[in-house]
């Protein structure tokens, strides 16, 4: 009952961060809204017993990514970007999607019998998903290192323009 509490607790925080993230007028507003909703996936990591995602949502994505997606707004100039119109009129269409989306997942919920709660991994599964990443897809792995670098490289150079 109280991993029930929780598991509702942690969705609606990630939802609410989410909702609130694209609905900010302020880039940094939204980047600590993200921040939230991160946080909520986290915390349903860690109630799912996978200690190894928890740790990495917090320290790549909250605490190495965000902080880089917060660097780059405060040194892009924002200035020209606020007078123009961000918003387009399609809210009409992003509804019924979202409502077509939430009747479809409703059924699929309503569909599966149990709880609703996803089963737990197995004990191991960092030492698993290690021996999967690390021996399976190095090569990619690695790869998406550079890219990451790369990309990191670019920003630093475009923002000291």
């Amino acid at each position: 009952m109280l991993d029930l509490a929780f598991f509702y607790a942690f969705a609606a925080i990630a939802l609410v961060g989410a909702l609130l993230t694209v609905t900010r007028r302020n880039a940094v507003h939204s980047a600590i809204w993200l921040i939230v909703s991160l946080l909520g996936v986290a915390g349903l990591f860690l109630l799912e017993q996978a200690e190894f995602l928890f740790v990495v949502q917090i320290v790549v994505y909250v605490g190495g990514i965000m902080v880089l997606f917060l660097f780059v707004i405060m040194l892009v100039n924002l200035d020209h970007a606020a007078h123009l119109r961000q918003y387009n009129r399609q809210w009409g269409w992003a509804v019924a999607v979202a409502g077509i989306a939430m009747v479809g997942m409703g059924a699929v919920s309503a569909s599966q019998k149990g709880s609703g709660l996803p089963l737990a991994l197995p004990e191991g599964n960092t030492l698993a998903l290690a021996n999967v990443l690390f021996r399976g897809y190095l090569l990619p792995f690695e790869i998406a290192s550079a890219v990451l670098l790369v990309a990191i490289v670019g920003a630093v150079v475009m923002a000291r323009k």
